[in-house]
């Protein structure tokens, strides 16, 4: 860890250490492997020649396991014949620069440090960091940020020192770990194709890996939304993972919609019934987007499905008052309008946002008639009048058939680029019955956009790319400008494969679960968007968080839906929409929950399917 670029230490938004090199005997170690041994751990290995009787072998392996939680253990292993006491040395440092500034390149230089019990500290008027070291270092220099000790090593043996990285006053992370009070099933897959086993593996240990504990509320659990940048609770990415998960059971849901209903905004104004989140951005064609307003329109959509999944009715009665507060806030902020607008006056209207409350209207009336609340009728009338307004003032028409307009501008002009944020339109929840919700779009425009997203245009051959790349400013490696970003291509396979657009959905599966072998199953929020060609990989993006939440649930939701599970828990009922080309071959789910039950699930090289393990008395619907 040199300081350089993005490397570092993070923790609560800063970097808490941007260096730590290690020195043995006056030289550093020749590094030969460096690799992600777990979610949450990166093992170094580097060797030494001590001696230059030793000829061309190396004698000292020096290894460094590296954990999420702050620490890194360094160990020296010998393999020489003779006693060795070697001076080791690391040099340490930091600047804790914030996330916007280290990602814009404009941190500034390295704090001095002091020495602090038995390490280094450095402060700023902003906060503090320290590093403390197990055993304690013979000697400290506080001007050159240098640990140093000397170290017996015997003939074969090895020896181990520990640092441990954290802000002055924070305690470590309540990580969840991998105790038995998981939220989330240890599900398996397996198939024609291995990779399918090891995407799911490899998945559902990310989501292990990126579990909080609630501080206030221990019980209660939610995924950080991903690694180095993002290790706290964002509300709509962790609104998101949990729904992508469901598969695995309806814990996660539960505990990240209690947490979130904790911080939902009450009393009088505007934003009453808010889940607050930040804002993003959107791309370069649109401002900053309301992170609160989608994760406010995900709160009664995944309470909804969470309980068709098997969530109890009395965790739903709990959770109920703060969907309806959400739900209020949607009718309110809507007003007299047909559309919902960016939360300031005269808001950019976009074109996902109103996937989002079109679907939060149609699963929010669902759950309210379902618990004998009112409200319902009210928001399936405004969905109602929603449908045909959208479909003539959204689809933009053209040589190539049309598509859907990213947004209407302030003045009611159209964005018209064509990005990732169109697959939202396919994406409209699960009613009763195993039904699909219906979309703002009508049949003609629905198979138009699947023709869109599965062109070449937007299916980079590796998975769907945030931006066209005929549009103008399209960037393979832009956040929201080219990258593929895999929550939204495992949205819209599942989004196509219900609508029926089977070839479009499997080419862009087959695209990210090869992609996946570049990145050990453990898909990153986002690589570049290049085109795939003859002998390619796709190119890692440099400031991709790995492991992230929404990337490891869009796994688990890429390989069942080619099950196409749809529960009605509380009706007794399981429908089975599967991938009917089965496009992976056969492929077969054990250890899924469903009615708070194990489900297990094949689907043979033909399209068909067996449930081999489900809940007592769960039926097969029609």
């Amino acid at each position: 860890m040199t300081g350089r670029g993005l490397e570092g230490f993070y923790r609560g938004g800063r970097r808490v250490l941007s260096r730590c090199e290690i020195r043995v005997g006056g030289r550093e170690p020749l590094a030969v492997q460096a690799r992600m041994a777990s979610a949450d751990r990166a093992r170094f290995v580097g060797t030494l020649r001590t001696s230059p009787q030793a000829g061309p072998d190396p004698d000292v392996v020096v290894e460094r396991n590296r954990f999420a939680d702050g620490t890194e253990r360094i160990t020296l292993h010998s393999a020489a014949p003779r006693p060795m006491r070697l001076p080791v040395e690391v040099v340490l440092g930091t600047d804790l620069a914030d996330l916007g500034s280290i990602a814009s390149g404009t941190a500034g230089p390295e704090l001095s440090a002091s020495v602090h019990g038995s390490g280094l500290r450095w402060s700023c008027p902003i906060g503090n960091a320290s590093v403390t070291a197990e055993p304690p270092p013979s000697d400290a220099l506080a001007s050159a940020g240098l640990l140093r000790w000397e170290l017996d090593l015997p003939p074969g043996g090895s020896r181990s020192v520990e640092l441990r990285v954290r802000p002055d006053g924070a305690g470590p992370l309540r990580a969840v770990g991998r105790a038995a009070t998981s939220p989330l099933a240890a599900a398996c897959a397996e198939g024609d194709d291995p990779r399918v086993s090891a995407l799911l593996q490899t998945s559902i240990e990310d989501l292990q890996a990126l579990l909080l504990r609630d501080s206030a509320n221990p019980a209660d659990t939610h995924l950080a939304a991903g690694a180095p940048w993002r290790c706290g609770l964002a509300p709509a990415d962790a609104l998101v993972a949990a729904r992508m998960a469901l598969p695995l059971g309806t814990g996660l849901a539960a505990g990240t919609l209690r947490i979130l209903a904790r911080t939902q905004l009450t009393g009088p104004g505007p934003q009453s019934g808010m889940i607050p989140g930040p804002r993003r951005d959107a791309g370069p064609y649109l401002p900053p987007q309301c992170t609160g307003t989608e994760a406010t329109l995900l709160f009664p959509v995944l309470l909804a499905e969470a309980r068709r999944w098997g969530l109890g009715e009395q965790e739903t009665e709990e959770l109920l008052p703060a969907a309806e507060r959400c739900l209020t806030w949607l009718r309110t902020a809507v007003g007299d309008d047909a559309y919902l607008r960016d939360p300031h006056p005269g808001g950019t209207i976009r074109c996902e946002t109103q996937a989002h409350a079109h679907r939060a209207a149609l699963l929010g009336a669902d759950l309210l008639d379902a618990c004998g609340r009112t409200g319902g009728a009210a928001l399936r009338e405004w969905a109602q009048a929603l449908r045909p307004a959208f479909r003539e003032d959204f689809w933009l028409d053209d040589r190539g058939g049309g598509r859907p307009a990213a947004a209407r501008a302030p003045d009611g002009r159209p964005v018209p680029h064509l990005g990732a944020a169109a697959v939202h339109l396919l994406d409209t929840g699960l009613l009763g019955g195993g039904a699909v919700a219906p979309g703002l779009l009508d049949k003609v425009q629905t198979e138009k956009l699947a023709r869109l997203l599965g062109s070449p245009v937007m299916d980079s051959g590796w998975g769907l790319r945030g931006l066209g790349a005929k549009e103008p400013g399209f960037n393979p490696f832009g956040h929201r400008a080219g990258a593929v970003r895999i929550q939204e291509t495992a949205l819209a396979v599942a989004g196509l494969a219900a609508a029926g657009y089977e070839k479009e959905a499997s080419s862009l599966l087959r695209g990210v679960l090869e992609a996946a072998e570049t990145f050990a199953h453990r898909l990153p929020e986002m690589y570049a968007g290049e085109q795939r060609t003859e002998g390619s990989a796709p190119l890692p993006h440099p400031a991709a968080c790995r492991p992230a939440a929404a990337p490891a649930a869009a796994g688990v939701l890429l390989l069942t839906t080619l099950a196409g599970i749809r529960p009605d828990a509380p009706a007794g009922t399981v429908t089975l929409r599967p991938v009917r080309s089965a496009p992976l071959g056969e492929v077969g789910f054990t250890g899924l929950r469903v009615a708070g039950a194990p489900f297990s699930v094949r689907v043979s090289r033909l399209g068909l399917i067996m449930v081999e393990e489900a809940a007592d008395g769960l039926q097969l619907g029609a």
